[in-house]
């Protein structure tokens, strides 16, 4: 390790105003939706951790307190804790919906959700999958 390096750790989001303004940025977003007292939300809190490290500036990683932050629950319908929602560009429209004339939704949307205790390698290849690499 070298000394004098800025570790990146996770955004902690006190608004919804704060995803807002980081939609804007273009980059991916992984949010952990947490709360006190919930084990598997500990446990997970390191892995969330490493990959805010390893994808330094090339995506968002952000925890948000359930508790704290009521109007995220509302908003990304959040039922239990941890959960995970990654929000990215668009996606290229399917063959089906390109034919049928459908417009792929303009700004950052929700790519990926998964509750519960999940691999931080899934996490890292939904990161990169839309668009996050990787320090060297």
């Amino acid at each position: 390790m070298i000394f004098g390096s800025k570790r990146v750790k996770p955004l902690k989001v006190q608004h919804m105003s704060d995803i807002e303004a980081l939609k804007r940025e273009e980059r991916p977003i992984l949010i952990d939706f947490w709360q006190q007292g919930c084990q598997p939300c500990r446990t997970m809190d390191g892995i969330v951790t490493e990959l805010a490290e390893e994808f330094g500036e090339t995506a968002h990683v952000v925890k948000i307190d359930v508790g704290r932050v009521p109007e995220a629950v509302g908003e990304f319908a959040i039922k239990s804790t941890p959960t995970f929602v990654v929000l990215g560009r668009s996606a290229k429209l399917s063959k089906k919906k390109r034919q049928r004339g459908e417009e792929p939704p303009k700004g950052m949307t929700q790519r990926w959700r998964g509750t519960g205790l999940i691999r931080k390698d899934a996490l890292a290849r939904v990161l990169e999958a839309n668009g996050a690499t990787r320090k060297s």
